[in-house]
């Protein structure tokens, strides 16, 4: 899969824990920053000082009166290096435009001599590798329990504001837009957002002023988005590099083909379905390599509708199937998950159709065993459902997603769908 962002979410807003120890964790929590509560936090009695790229030393009483982000980070974790080339942009961007916004680098890295490639990389100032106390302190402090991590913390002038915890889905979901990181400007953000939900339709999510049309077969055929009104649309997110998308997409092939010949067969009144692919490829010939496997259709390679999608629909891993109804608007994100657990069935994933489909599901589930031995695992599976110890899950046989009834080993937390069991008996499994 995706490396998925590693971000402990807390959505809004929220004042920082207080929090006690040496170096930057002294004191009571405040929300703004005055300039003995900067040198509270980033200075300890041995730095009074914070390093450049390049290793000069800034005084600490220099961040007095900035809007500072302290961003909890390592080399040796890829989502970390995901995020610092995100970072770095919106980073660069708001000190060109003249804000006086800072980050500080808080390492969690296992040495000098990474701290010091990592640091290199990034165009802001450093807590000091050797200063162990602050950085504890600081970790402490803010409740950082994963990385990447980025603490917003607003100047004292802005002293209503309270501490940001939840940085990093901040800049994933609104980049520069979101500066200056204040309660109503995350506010008005979100406003928006629902604006486009509630006005939300196929034109104005898959054209702009450069297209109207979308890629078909052969390539290069154009499809017109117009074409595809009053239609229930998938929007496939998905890319080359990805194995899981690469393990679903011949699933949603089949799938997709089974639904159309139902179409054909039963006559659904002009009803019809389709799938455009959504590409994370990293370059366009693996994104054609990709797209010519596929039935359906597709924004072009590198779109920048793609971006817009991707953040309209808080997409965070791949693959990932979003269905849209017949006036455009979302049905459901869970497309990946409903195609797994029903198939064909699923179309065309509404509210009353998975209605339907999880009361036949309970109803099958009445003539399941109990409990079975499984050919992939050597203990007793017991048969379980999200009222009474199951929920969603990954598959250990298949390694989809699933939610609803599952068999579980209540001894090692091995969890496969009822349809993945190879039933065998406990004697066969005891070498396992």
């Amino acid at each position: 899969m995706k490396e998925e962002m590693n971000v402990k979410i807390s959505h809004g807003y929220e004042a920082a824990s207080n929090g006690g120890g040496s170096g930057g964790g002294g004191g009571a929590a405040a929300d703004t920053l005055s300039s003995s509560r900067v040198s509270s936090l980033l200075a300890s009695q041995d730095h009074d000082y914070l390093l450049t790229p390049t290793g000069n030393q800034v005084k600490v009483s220099d961040l007095e009166g900035k809007i500072i982000g302290l961003y909890f980070s390592a080399n040796w974790y890829p989502p970390c290096w995901n995020f610092n080339q995100v970072l770095v942009g919106i980073y660069e961007q708001l000190k060109n435009s003249g804000t006086n916004f800072e980050i500080v680098y808080v390492s969690s890295d296992e040495d000098s001599d990474a701290f010091n490639i990592y640091h290199a990389c990034m165009p802001w100032l450093a807590i000091p590798f050797s200063d162990l106390d602050t950085k504890k302190a600081l970790n402490r402090k803010f409740d950082v329990e994963s990385i990447p991590s980025l603490v917003i913390l607003q100047p004292n002038d802005n002293k209503d504001e309270a501490t940001l915890h939840d940085g990093v889905e901040i800049i994933y979901r609104y980049g520069v837009e979101a500066f200056p990181f204040t309660k109503q400007k995350l506010e008005e953000l979100q406003d928006e957002d629902r604006a486009r939900h509630e006005n939300q339709t196929l034109t104005n999510l898959l054209t702009n002023h450069d297209r109207d049309y979308l890629l078909g077969h052969p390539t290069p055929k154009q499809v017109s988005v117009a074409s595809l009104r009053g239609k229930t649309i998938g929007l496939y997110f998905s890319a080359q590099w990805c194995r899981p998308c690469v393990n679903f997409t011949p699933k949603l092939i089949s799938i997709y083909e089974k639904i159309k010949e139902k179409m054909l067969v039963d006559d659904h009144d002009g009803e019809d379905f389709e799938i455009v692919f959504v590409s994370s490829d990293r370059d366009q010939t693996s994104f054609d390599s990709y797209f010519n496997t596929m039935p359906w259709l597709a924004l072009p390679f590198g779109d920048p509708n793609i971006k817009e999608l991707v953040k309209h629909f808080d997409v965070k891993g791949i693959p990932c199937l979003v269905i849209l109804g017949p006036d455009g608007k979302t049905v459901t994100q869970q497309g990946r998950n409903l195609i797994n657990l029903y198939k064909e069935n699923a179309y065309p994933f509404t509210d009353a159709k998975l209605e339907l489909l999880e009361k036949k599901m309970d109803e099958e589930a009445k003539n399941l065993p109990r409990s079975v031995y499984h050919g992939g695992h050597r203990h007793e599976l017991n048969l379980v459902s999200e009222g009474n110890g199951g929920g969603p899950f990954i598959c250990c046989d298949c390694e989809e997603q699933g939610c609803g009834w599952a068999y579980q080993c209540l001894e090692c937390g091995y969890e496969v769908h009822p349809k993945c069991v190879t039933a065998t008996t406990p004697n066969s499994n005891s070498n396992r």
